[in-house]
């Protein structure tokens, strides 16, 4: 595999559209569904974690959470087919735990779904016209039952379980409520009345028996076991501000037109498009942008509207007031109901914290956003800069946003009124260059917001891009490349050549070179200073939709509509990786040069090494639910940024295969400076003033409003105390004669006591004298008793005896035993503890070590927070001298509260009690009732269950005689299997002794060439002597010939000439080289020419006999290995043929058993003539199954034939080696 890793750090996006989209796993943990997946985000701590969905998927469409929040069901799209799955949240990583199918079923993916009470049974819905609801067992996934609903037109449909009944399903949608209840492997419709068709587009349970429902018309219905119980309608709502400007506009609206009226009554129907339930009533959303929250009353309104809750409007949107006018698609509440988090329509998130007490409570609240706002449409511009760790995004939204990926939040975020196209970063984050439909608009980062600089006419710029030293950039104009300054702005160049649509531009690490590629299939390479191409390489057949250039821009990475990524040098393709079915829409490369990151067009992300792989050896990820439109990575090479048509963004970090995260040579140190305008500072200098004059007028309002209260709450403690006082009074009274009647009881008790106390002294009598007689007779049993266990006594003190002599000898031979062990591990021990002291030792000063510099550390610390807590402790204690004043005036204000609201609730708690006890009865009689219905539809069911049973008896005894003979047959077969795996395992272990001779072999003739290539050292060492030797010679003769020559010179002078030859003589000449010389030229020359020639001959003849005996020899081991695998895959087979016969007799035994028990139901049962349908299908099915048993023996016969015949034919012998040739060079 490869040896590049990457993980998903951050994911910023959410879907939408999405059936339960949103959902709590922990009070601060929300789980939603964004790209391919689900991403889980911590509310606190800010961390996602993303759980990936199946290979190849185009995202999830429908999403449950079981009640426990231990398993998530999705339902997903792989290659145009749905797929349903259980997740397993509880592992870490989450892990798909079961995939749902059925093949009765249409291919139609699931739009709605839900887990039963008890997490065993998933409910899942498709969407009329031809909609179907499915029932699952889906730890076994089994499929329970099913029922098809046909409903004209397609609309939104719902499923969902009753919170206390696993049997019990709500199925709503277009025209139709209906309540369902498993059992006996059918879905039986329970409410059966016909009302008025209904859009239900949402309903959630309330209680065990209670649906409330919402429709496309505002109603809210409510229906209790199918019967309606309760309706409301729900008007539009506008926010108060709205109401305003629309009472200003009302002329202007009014001069438009009627075309414009219609249109704003149908935007101004409500409708309920969310609903969710909680403890104390419900919560749903009848209008854009609002969620209404309803508790329940005690009156003939049965919900009463509590609370109205806006989303808020966006300032940095082009039109804020369409920004809070969202359609709410999903609301769900925390397990402790503390916060809401509600999905829209754009793909926002919004929060709301719930307040638990009443008076806190406000009527308009406004939600606030759950992280932050996202992309909602497809992303078409991405870039990173090097002094800051942010990234910058435009999209089809019409905005622009700036991320931080070191701290995943969002820094900068402005909307536009026209769609932007591509986004650049300058290398200093502090200026961006954005291309929009109408201009390119160079727009300088602020510290709030972002102030357009300087507008280019450059219409629909589909690229831009700044130099890597940021005093250039390039934008794209049609098919120009032009090129201006971004200090003076001016047009440096065009660069013209390019004849389709350029889709991507890159610069050189160091401004040298700029490259670009276009849709007809052309990657130039320009030189700026004169604007002419130095290289291009142009493939008419590719697309190219993105290039990136290597650290030294001597390589191009190019992807296109081909399916190949390409490596390209030199104006030349050089090297294609295959894409394997899949389009390549963007390429990054790593500045180290290692890496190679891919998007594709389903969505995922490969990471693969450099130099590229030829074959599948890369790392794919599921990530985006589109095709990946841009694809960046940090300078550091520590994070991978990837963005997709979904409007996600991905944030990866990058690791090798070791776990190790990839290192840089230097640690990435960011710039913190920021762009802020002058007219900013002072407004906010103003606002800051405005504000503090602003406190000072509230304080002297706050004294004089609580002097205010203090008067009337004074007035209203008078009141109360002469009240209390008139009810202590009275209640003296009625204590008064209470306790008469108490005297009067007392005396009646009295009274009684005495007459029971002369009773109970009789009963007394009588049992003392029966205890008596009943004592003496258990005396003499107990003597009798006595004298039986003195006997047994005597008894077992003897074997007691005998027990102990034999013990005493055990524990002797014992403990010589164990006290030779002991000694024994007494040296082992005092060893040890040496040992132990040594490394205590070494330990302690290694402490010592550490302590020392952790309290240094330590030290430092301390000095800098004690300043800083001195500092704020400072503001602190001027702060708490205001506070306290205020908080003993609230607190007297709150003891008298508390008492006052005591009283009330004593009263209160009364009532209840009374009210409690009425509605109790009423329930009671009211669920009488209903038992007697149910229980008299279920005497009818079971009488007919009895009768279908009766049939099927007789059926079944009918089939008995067919099944014990298949029974026999089996077992015969069964036998035959066991006798043919036998043959095979003795045939295996043949094969597998051949394979030890071929290797025994191999090692015999790998000795053999050892021994060859000694000898051939050895001859080698004497030739380079022999080399020696000649050029010795070759040097004397050269001394010689030179003293020669000088003796020619002395021709003349005869007595020269002679001293001459003497002198050469004597120097040259001795008289045992003489001999030898003479010899040696004779044998020794010829003789070395033989042996050399002899010598090449037989290595030659050796290597070939190798290369021959090798090439035999792996020829022979595969053919045995392929038959071996051959061998074992027919006995795999065989297994699981038995595995599925034993199972079959286990099913026939199972079912003979049945009819033995039903045969007492028989005999009661009328006489009926059976049907004959069911046993005729059963007896075809044996018939064909016996068929297809015997073509099965067939053919095991057949290959087992093949087997014996190929083992004969193969006994293969390796030829032997002739080394006659190596042992007469040997003796010679």
């Amino acid at each position: 595999m490869s040896a590049v890793v990457a993980q998903p750090v951050a994911v910023l996006g959410c879907r939408p559209g999405v059936a339960g989209g949103v959902c709590f796993l922990e009070d601060q943990v929300v789980l939603h569904v964004v790209g391919a997946g689900c991403v889980q985000l911590h509310l606190k701590q800010k961390w996602h974690k993303f759980i990936p969905g199946i290979e190849k998927t185009r995202g999830v469409q429908a999403m449950a959470i079981s009640p426990d929040r231990r398993y998530l069901a999705a339902a997903e799209t792989v290659a145009d087919q749905p797929v349903l799955t259980v997740y397993d949240l509880s592992s870490v990583p989450a892990r798909r735990r079961r995939t749902l199918s059925a093949a009765e079923l249409p291919e139609r993916i699931a739009v709605s779904l839900a887990f039963s009470p008890d997490c065993q049974y998933l409910a899942a819905a498709t969407a009329p016209p031809e909609g179907h609801l499915t029932f699952w067992f889906w730890e076994k996934q089994r499929l329970m039952a099913a029922i098809r609903l046909e409903v004209p037109g397609s609309s939104v449909c719902q499923v969902s379980f009753s919170p206390q009944d696993n049997a019990q399903v709500c199925f709503t949608g277009n025209g139709f409520f209906k309540l369902f209840k498993y059992s006996e492997g059918t879905l039986k419709q329970m409410n059966l009345k016909k009302g008025m068709p209904q859009n239900y587009l949402c309903h959630t349970w309330l209680s065990k028996e209670e649906v409330i429902c919402g429709t496309d018309t505002g109603k809210l219905i409510l229906f209790e076991t199918g019967d309606l119980l309760w309706e409301t309608s729900v008007e539009y709502r506008k926010l108060h501000r709205e109401l305003e400007e629309d009472a200003t506009t009302e002329y202007e609206c009014f001069s438009v037109g009627s075309s414009v009226d219609n249109g704003s009554q149908q935007d101004s129907l409500p409708q309920i498009s969310a609903i969710a339930a909680y403890s104390k009533g419900f919560a749903c959303s009848s209008s854009p942008g609002i969620v209404l929250l309803f508790e329940k009353t005690r009156g003939k309104e049965l919900y009463k509207e509590s609370q109205e809750i806006w989303l808020p409007k966006d300032q940095f949107s082009s039109d804020p007031k369409k920004s809070g006018r969202q359609n709410i698609i999903c609301i769900c509440f925390s397990p402790s109901e503390e916060t809401m988090v509600v999905n829209t329509h754009k793909n926002q998130l919004y929060m709301f914290t719930m307040l638990t007490t009443d008076f806190m409570k406000e009527r308009i609240a406004y939600f606030k956003y759950l992280t932050f706002p996202l992309h909602s449409a497809s992303i078409t511009g991405l870039d990173i800069c090097v002094w800051k760790s942010i990234l910058a995004t435009c999209s089809l939204d019409r905005s622009v946003r700036i991320w931080n990926y070191q701290t995943n939040t969002l820094e900068l975020y402005k909307e536009y009124w026209e769609e932007a196209y591509t986004v650049s970063l300058h290398p200093t984050g502090l200026f961006c260059l954005v291309g929009f439909s109408d201009k390119l608009r160079f727009i300088s980062l602020l510290y709030e917001d972002m102030h357009v600089f300087k507008e280019l006419d450059v219409i629909k710029c589909r690229e831009c891009s700044f130099s890597s030293r940021g005093h250039l950039f390039a934008a794209v104009n049609g098919n120009v490349i032009e090129i201006y300054s971004s200090i003076t702005f001016e047009n440096i160049n065009n660069l013209k050549g390019h004849s389709g649509k350029i889709h991507s531009v890159k610069w050189s690490a160091d401004d040298t070179k700029f490259i670009s590629c276009d849709t007809h299939g052309a990657v130039y390479e320009w030189n700026l200073s004169t604007g002419e191409r130095e290289t291009d390489c142009v493939l008419k057949s590719c697309r190219y939709s993105s290039i990136d250039l290597s650290s030294d821009a001597k390589v191009i990475f190019a992807v296109g509509s081909d399916q190949t990524l390409k490596e390209i040098s030199e104006s030349l393709i050089q090297h294609e990786v295959p894409a394997f079915d899949v389009v390549y829409t963007a390429v990054a490369v790593s500045h180290s040069g290692h890496m190679v990151f891919v998007g594709t067009s389903l969505g995922t992300i490969r990471a693969m090494r450099y130099p590229l792989p030829l074959t599948m050896d890369f790392n794919e990820y599921q990530a985006h639910a589109g095709a990946v439109t841009k694809m960046s990575i940090t300078n550091d090479d520590q994070f991978l940024l990837t963005a997709s048509e979904d409007g996600s963004v991905f944030i990866w970090k990058v690791y090798e295969k070791g776990g190790g995260i990839v290192k840089w040579q230097k640690e990435a140190e960011y710039a913190e400076e920021v762009l802020i305008l002058r007219s900013d500072i002072k407004e906010k200098s103003q606002a800051m003033l405005d504000l503090q004059i602003r406190v000072k007028e509230l304080q002297t309002e706050k004294y004089y409003q609580l002097s205010l209260k203090d008067m009337y709450y004074n007035e209203k403690i008078k009141e109360l105390e002469d009240n209390f006082t008139q009810e202590i009074s009275s209640l003296k009274t009625k204590h008064q004669n209470l306790q008469r009647e108490k005297e009067n009881q007392e005396q009646q008790h009295q009274l009684q006591v005495s007459e029971l106390m002369d009773k109970q002294a009789r009963e007394m009598q009588k049992l003392e004298s029966d205890s008596n007689q009943k004592l003496l007779m258990e005396n003499e049993k107990y003597q009798e008793m006595h004298e039986k266990y003195q006997k047994m006594q005597e008894e077992y003190e003897k074997q007691l005896h005998s027990l102990e002599e034999c013990k005493s000898k055990a524990v002797k031979e014992l403990t010589a035993y164990y006290e030779e062990k002991l000694n024994e591990k007494s040296v082992l021990l005092k060893e040890t503890e040496e040992d132990m002291r040594q490394q205590l030792r070494a330990h302690e000063e290694i402490k010592k070590q550490i302590y020392e510099d952790e309290d240094q550390e330590i030290m430092e610390i301390k000095i800098k927070y004690e300043q800083q807590l001195w500092e704020e402790k400072e503001s602190n204690m001027q702060l708490k001298g205001e506070i306290g004043v205020m908080n003993k005036r609230l607190n007297s204000l709150q003891k008298e509260l508390k008492e006052r609201n005591r009283c009330i609730e004593e009263m209160k708690l009364a009532q209840q009690k009374l009210q409690r006890f009425t509605k109790s009865l009423e329930d009671d009689i009211l669920s009488l009732k209903n038992d007697i219905q149910e229980r008299t539809v279920t005497i009818q069911d079971k009488e007919k269950h009895i009768y279908d049973l009766k049939k099927k008896n007789q059926e079944v005894e009918k089939c008995k005689f067919v099944l014990d003979h298949r029974i026999a047959e089996l077992k015969k077969l069964i036998e035959a299997r066991g006798n043919d795996i036998k043959i095979m395992k003795k045939q295996i272990y043949e094969t597998e002794g051949e394979l030890e001779r071929f290797h025994k072999e191999s090692t015999q003739l790998k000795l053999n060439v050892t021994q060859l290539q000694q000898k051939l050292k050895a001859t080698d060492n004497e030739m380079h002597r022999e080399r020696q030797k000649k050029q010795n010679m070759e040097a004397l003769i050269k001394r010689f010939k030179a003293d020669l020559h000088n003796c020619a010179g002395f021709i003349q002078e005869p007595k020269k000439l002679k001293n001459g030859i003497r002198e050469l003589y004597t120097k040259y000449v001795q008289e045992s080289d003489l001999e030898e010389t003479e010899t040696a030229q004779k044998d020794l020359q010829p003789e070395c020419m033989r042996q050399q020639e002899y010598l090449e001959r037989s290595l030659a003849a050796l290597k070939k006999k190798l290369v021959k005996n090798q090439e035999t020899h792996r020829g022979a081991y595969l053919r045995i290995m392929q038959e071996n695998m051959c061998l074992i895959k027919e006995i795999n087979d065989l297994r699981q043929e038995l595995k599925a016969a034993l199972t079959q007799l286990h099913h026939l035994k199972s079912t003979l058993k049945l009819t033995k028990k039903r045969e007492a139901i028989q005999d009661i049962a009328p006489p009926s003539e059976p049907l004959p349908s069911p046993a005729v299908l059963r007896l075809n099915a044996e018939k064909e199954n016996e068929k297809i048993i015997e073509m099965q023996q067939l053919e095991i016969q057949y290959l087992r034939n093949q087997i014996q015949e190929r083992v004969q034919s193969r006994a293969v012998q390796l030829p032997e080696l002739n080394l006659e040739g190596s042992q007469k060079t040997q003796q010679q």
